[in-house]
């Protein structure tokens, strides 16, 4: 069976489609160290990470199994499309607060700091997070996208642009005017966030 390790990512899924279940552990032994490493670089939790990349594979088999895999492009820019979407509902879920920092000038997340705070500070700062997040929803779907992806996942704006198929410069652009209206939102709330 040496051969069938020189078989495309497509002749693997073709191969497992017809009933060798043995070209899917190819498959994923292939790009399972890729996989691994892209969502480690967004959870930084080696436990997390295998949970991820479990249900990752979970998802592209039920997903092979259904008939609804498309070779339009590499297996393994889908498989890793899969794995941030899984890794953007692990922290979505968890509702974990990340340190976030920003390109632009003004950065409204550097008011998240890890400091010693008393009681008081720390009510103040959760009703800052709330203020934010809550004016975070409010900016155009396009503008959030990129916000949300770049400081709650963590992903360059290479990995941006790449997942959701626009230029980097649009990327870019994008995140620039979610500051632009957070800054202004900030601004019309009164909202002290120079704590």
């Amino acid at each position: 069976m040496l051969h069938s390790y020189l078989l495309s990512d497509d002749s693997l899924i073709f191969s497992y489609l017809e009933g060798n279940k043995n070209s899917l552990n190819i498959l994923f032994e292939r790009h399972k160290n890729r996989l691994e490493a892209f969502i480690f670089s967004k959870t930084k939790d080696r436990e997390v990470t295998g949970d991820v990349l479990q249900d990752a594979f979970v998802k592209i088999i039920k997903t092979l199994d259904k008939n609804k895999y498309k070779p339009e492009g590499k297996f393994i820019n889908w498989a890793l499309r899969i794995s941030r979407n899984l890794v953007i509902d692990y922290f979505r879920k968890n509702k974990r607060e990340k340190h976030v920092y920003s390109s632009d000038t003004f950065d409204v997340f550097n008011f998240i700091k890890d400091r010693d705070r008393n009681w008081e500070e720390n009510q103040i700062k959760q009703e800052l997070i709330n203020d934010l997040k809550k004016m975070i929803s409010k900016l155009p779907d396009k503008q959030k996208e990129v916000l949300l992806m770049r400081h709650y996942s963590d992903m360059s704006f290479e990995e941006i642009a790449f997942n959701t198929g626009v230029s980097i410069n649009t990327a870019l652009g994008r995140m620039r005017y979610a500051l632009i209206n957070l800054r202004k939102m900030i601004k019309n709330n009164n909202v002290n966030v120079l704590v």
